[in-house]
Order: structure tokens, then C-alpha cells, then sequence
């Protein structure tokens, strides 16, 4: 699947649970196509923005979307990346504020 593809499957299932991809489109397709690379890599979508093990159990947190995305969003409008969005957050209603890190340091290589 090419990032196209992957873009519009994506929207079609996140959309109505009220995630929305960054209005960067840009930013958008670079994050969709890492994905690819990680499935290719990993075998698993692991998140771009952090360091995946290649082992799926120890990485199943940052297997897009990341566990992170929920609280991400909820407190933030964004998720750490910025691939997920609140309506908000891309209408400009809602700050654009730095993410900081939740996965905790045990995790990290």
C-alpha cells in the first residue's frame, strides 16, 4: 500500500471515532510514508517519532495509532508526532501546544 492508499483507509476509520490527520499535508504523507518503511522494517506500523526494538511485544505502545494518541489528544489536541488531530486543533480554535513524551524511560532502548 502506498501513503495514499494508507491516508485514505486511515480517515475512513479514525475520522468518526473524532481523530483527524494534521492539516499539514506535507507532514501528513512524510509520517504515512515512515509508517511504510517501519511495516517494512518491523513488519508492524510503529510510530515514526520514536525508536522502535523491532521486537512487536516490547513495541506494541507505539504500533500506530500509538497507545498515547488518547490522552495525547484528549489533553493536547495532538498527538506526540502530529499524524492525529482533534478538529480543533486544525480549525485553529484549539492552541497548538508542545507534546511531551508519555512512553515511559523503561521502554526506550
Amino acid at each position: 500500500m502506498d501513503a495514499e492508499g494508507l491516508y485514505q483507509m486511515l480517515r475512513r476509520v479514525q475520522e468518526p471515532k473524532g481523530y483527524f490527520f494534521n492539516k499539514d499535508k506535507d507532514l501528513v504523507f512524510d509520517l504515512l510514508g515512515a509508517l511504510i518503511k517501519n511495516k517494512d522494517r518491523y513488519g508492524y506500523m510503529c510510530c515514526p517519532c520514536r525508536l522502535a526494538s523491532g521486537d512487536r511485544d516490547h513495541d506494541r505502545d507505539i504500533i500506530c495509532p500509538c497507545i498515547y494518541r488518547v490522552p495525547d489528544v484528549a489533553q493536547y489536541g495532538s498527538c506526540y508526532c502530529g499524524l492525529y488531530v482533534s478538529k480543533e486543533w486544525n480549525e485553529g480554535v484549539r492552541a497548538h501546544e508542545y507534546v511531551p513524551e508519555r512512553r515511559p524511560p523503561e521502554k526506550f532502548l
